[in-house]
């Protein structure tokens, strides 16, 4: 009678570790995926960006478009991370129009003048 096959060990312990490492990479990239597309346009814009209002001028809802287009109402002349205080646009000489937003663990101040 020929002897029993010889146990692998130690070969699905790391299909197992491979498997855990997989999931958690993929919880890892899911959840900066779901960060980065929670961001509003007012955290990612930058200065000398154009913003179009797509809410109402009590809930405004800017969104970032090209400076070119005919729905540009509203350009970038200075941004302020990390605060609401919208007092900050009346140093900012060209500044016409202040919006803060605040929330999601993100503040910023968007000094604004019409395009």
């Amino acid at each position: 009678m020929p002897p029993p096959p010889a146990s692998r060990r130690g070969g699905g312990a790391k299909k197992l570790l491979l498997r855990i490492g997989g999931f958690i990479l993929v919880a890892i990239l899911i959840g900066v995926g779901k960060w980065y597309m929670g961001k509003s346009d007012a955290e990612s814009t930058s200065v000398g960006s154009c913003m179009h209002n797509k809410g109402t001028q009590i809930r405004p809802e800017l969104e970032e478009v090209d400076c070119g287009s005919s729905d540009a109402e509203f350009k970038v002349v200075e941004k302020f991370d990390g605060t609401s205080d919208s007092s900050k646009c009346e140093t900012v000489k060209t500044s016409e129009v202040a919006y803060y937003q605040s929330g999601k663990g993100h503040n910023v101040v968007l000094c604004l003048k019409k395009a």
